[in-house]
């Protein structure tokens, strides 16, 4: 695949403001399609499936009930975001207004696992060897399979004596109701770091980041 075929930021943006249905989040375009009826997205699913092979390009589907959770990047191109992944988008809007299937986003979340350390050689490969997973350019690890939640290790010269947090990724669009909803809970909110992310903080001290698409490159 050519360079020129990944999208930049400025590209990718520019492509979602004609795909309504799409956003895009932790390097891929994402989507949720809630159809009508159970039976509605196994016939989704199976356009899905239709389409991709048509395209030689395969997204990752999760079927749940009469939701689809759809993600797509190019595997082949270092699993960003190309031409080839918007192109699919459309054709996939296309049949799921066919089955009357409606975008969520606020269905939405993406979760990663974070741990703080001084020293990321140290622990990194007990985590690989343990989980199955690979690691990735950055230095997180990620299920090959796509299953699992990311691992990835947070630098820092003092880390807490509670070493872990979890990230949870929403489309900025529906950040507001997310953080309205943690404080309405009595969590602390610390937004230093808005909009990439919000740092909250539980009664007993446990933290947690939502995070959004807004200011990543």
């Amino acid at each position: 695949m050519a360079a020129s075929d990944v999208l930049t930021r400025t590209q990718i943006d520019t492509a979602l403001a004609a795909l309504p249905d799409w956003t895009w989040g932790l390097g891929a375009l994402r989507t949720a399609l809630k159809c009508p009826t159970a039976a509605a997205a196994l016939e989704l699913f199976a356009a899905i499936g239709e389409l991709a092979q048509g395209a030689n390009h395969h997204p990752d589907v999760d079927w749940r009930y009469d939701t689809l959770f759809v993600t797509l990047t190019s595997h082949d191109a270092g699993s960003v975001v190309t031409a080839r992944d918007t192109a699919l988008a459309t054709t996939i809007s296309a049949a799921a207004h066919a089955v009357d299937a409606l975008a969520r986003p606020e269905l939405l979340r993406t979760l990663e696992i974070a741990i703080d350390t001084d020293d990321i050689d140290a622990i990194s490969a007990t985590w690989r060897t343990a989980l199955g997973y690979k690691r990735q350019e950055d230095g997180s690890l990620a299920d090959p399979m796509g299953r699992g939640p990311s691992l990835w290790f947070q630098k820092t010269d003092t880390p807490k004596a509670n070493r872990f947090h979890v990230d949870v990724t929403v489309p900025f669009s529906e950040s507001g109701p997310v953080l309205d909803a943690l404080a309405a809970t009595g969590a602390a909110l610390d937004h230093e770091q808005s909009p990439m992310w919000v740092v909250a903080t539980d009664a007993q001290g446990n933290r947690l980041c939502i995070c959004t698409e807004e200011g990543r490159s």
